[in-house]
């Protein structure tokens, strides 16, 4: 039985809205976006995001539902994305911190532990720096905004329309549309009420003197650090978790944090050039698990709370919808029938 072509409005063009778009497309709805930025992305929380493909590594601090829808969305970005760069990822921690290490190692599988010389063969600017660590190598990782063009371009491909610089709200709804997903993170919280923020922070620095091949944790017992490779020398900082919904630019405390853990990874990043400080909010459920929320029979769906699974997670509950479109789905860890 041929599935029945919906004509779907998707709101919000961050990347959970950006993998809805995409893979319905692709099965033959008749799907246009829509977003409040005149500028592409400009408002979409998915443009802090690490974009880190780490379900063992997530594993360390996640549910285990994370953990394990994970895997199965590690497949879907594998098969559908050709810009995901599956170099694994390392975890590293100072002499002291080596308890970090163990118990890091404890709460994830998928990592295999390595020596001084093995470290140095998968990250020589690393050489001598480290004795030990952690690597992961079916993880991979994606430069963020480059991510975010390329679906957009590859919803397009396959039938979505875009338009940007456009207020939405559900009055505008008429009969040409069959379906709304809301995908707009925080600016659906007066229709999601558990719905809250959750502050990230982050530095984009160029380096000439450090290169890094694949996404880092340095391991503290105060803070949680990383540092993911882009293109040209670029290596993203991040991130801050701050339970507040502030969006006020980054403070001085969580700037000297970030760079001082980046110092402390490679003294070479010292003389790296600063190109951006940036802070966003992030949205989250209670659980911090992010859900599809499906209401009035199925005309109105919810796709929210990324938290720091956004990237993760987004093919999984883009698959989620369509099968609940498509009637194949009524049951999943990821799904509410409210």
């Amino acid at each position: 039985m041929t599935e029945q072509v919906k004509r779907i409005t998707i709101v919000g063009a961050g990347i959970f809205g950006l993998w809805q778009a995409y893979l319905l497309a692709r099965s033959g709805h008749r799907v246009r976006v829509i977003d409040q930025s005149v500028e592409p992305f400009a408002d979409a929380a998915s443009q802090y995001a690490g974009a880190m493909i780490a379900p063992f590594c997530e594993a360390e601090s996640a549910e285990p539902v994370v953990r394990d829808l994970g895997f199965e969305a590690a497949a879907l970005w594998r098969e559908h994305y050709g810009g995901l760069i599956g170099n694994g990822s390392l975890v590293v921690a100072g002499a002291r911190d080596q308890g970090e290490l163990k118990r890091f190692a404890r709460l994830t599988q998928g990592h295999e532990t390595i020596d001084a010389q093995q470290i140095a063969e998968l990250e020589p600017d690393l050489a001598d720096r480290f004795q030990t660590a952690l690597f992961y190598p079916d993880e991979g990782h994606m430069i963020t905004p480059q991510a975010l063009i390329d679906f957009k371009e590859m919803a397009e491909a396959a039938g979505a329309s875009f338009t940007f610089g456009s207020q939405w709200s559900a009055d505008a709804v008429d009969d040409k549309t069959d379906i709304v997903i809301d995908c707009r993170g925080l600016g659906a919280r007066h229709e999601l009420d558990t719905l809250r923020g959750v502050r990230g922070e982050r530095v984009l620095i160029r380096s000439r003197d450090v290169t890094l091949h694949r996404p880092i944790r340095l391991l503290h017992p105060r803070h949680s650090f990383y540092a993911v490779p882009w293109d040209d020398g670029r290596v993203l900082l991040g991130a801050t978790l701050i339970e507040s919904e502030d969006e006020t630019p980054m403070t001085v405390r969580s700037a000297l944090e970030l760079l001082g853990m980046a110092y402390a990874l490679h003294p070479g990043f010292g003389e790296a050039e600063i190109l951006e400080l940036s802070a966003g909010v992030r949205p989250s459920f209670p659980d911090n698990i992010p859900r599809v929320i499906v209401r009035d029979g199925g005309r109105e769906v919810f796709v929210n709370g990324a938290f720091r699974h956004g990237f993760l997670l987004a093919p999984m509950l883009a698959s989620v919808t369509q099968g609940v479109i498509a009637g194949t789905l009524v049951n999943h860890p990821l799904l509410i029938i409210d």
